[in-house]
């Protein structure tokens, strides 16, 4: 069989698969900012400067490079250790030449930051919102926008940047059960609600109900869920839901 020109390492963490062989892997990256562009590197395993080199850069100039994680947390690429593509759930790569402070507010209180570009899960964990709260990108005269954690926010555009904590805005999420399109409040979902929307109405004492999800927003992204489970969702979540009747 002939081996693909390329694998892309996003599309197989949303597939929740292992990496395929391949001539190169797609990654997504930027410099300096979150305008990520496609990149080929030709090892799974490359070392943090031939990610840097595949992008034309020089390593000696003093870069320093990030892979965004799946939960939005940046973690730091050091130049001569590999970097295993194949099990760091990370798509984006950034890299920064630089040795500024970017200043911004959290809830009134000013921070800094050493890159120019902070993600929603670092927000989250400056921001401490209530367990019904998100973090908000405050916009004047505008609509603010809600923070979620694998957002990246760019901390170099002209102003300073206010974030803040605030009720979460009730959301509708489409996901499938049993082939089914569904719409349904987030970000959570327990086992007895999915079972309500896959086999509506009362139950006899003898009907059991299995359950197997993947695609989900909580780790792991796919498995089984059991009776009083519960499982947060994004969009394109999908249960199968099989209902047995026991003699």
């Amino acid at each position: 069989m002939e081996t693909p020109e390329f694998d892309d390492v996003g599309d197989a963490i949303r597939e929740g698969r292992a990496l395929r062989q391949s001539k190169a892997y797609r990654v997504l990256f930027a410099v300096d900012n979150i305008d990520f562009r496609p990149l080929a590197v030709a090892d799974p395993i490359p070392l943090g400067r031939q990610i840097l080199e595949a992008a034309g850069l020089e390593p000696e100039r003093g870069y320093s490079l990030f892979a965004i994680v799946e939960n939005g947390d940046f973690e730091d690429v050091r130049l001569d250790e590999p970097f295993d593509l194949r099990g760091a759930g990370a798509e984006r790569f950034v890299a920064f030449l630089t040795d500024r402070d970017f200043k911004f507010e959290v809830n009134s209180h000013e921070e800094r930051w050493g890159k120019p570009a902070i993600s929603g899960q670092v927000l989250a964990a400056l921001a401490k919102p209530g367990p019904d709260e998100a973090v908000f990108l405050e916009v004047r005269g505008g609509t603010d926008v809600l923070v979620e954690p694998t957002m990246l926010i760019d901390l170099d555009a002209p102003g300073v940047e206010r974030f803040f904590s605030a009720p979460r805005p009730p959301v509708e999420i489409e996901i499938i059960v049993n082939t089914r399109a569904r719409l349904v409040r987030g970000p959570t979902i327990t086992f007895e609600q999915i079972v309500e929307l896959a086999f509506p109405g009362p139950h006899e004492a003898n009907v059991v109900f299995s359950m197997t999800y993947r695609k989900a927003a909580s780790t792991p992204h796919a498995g089984e869920l059991g009776a009083h489970g519960v499982v947060t969702i994004k969009q394109g979540t999908v249960f199968n839901v099989t209902r047995t009747v026991q003699s």
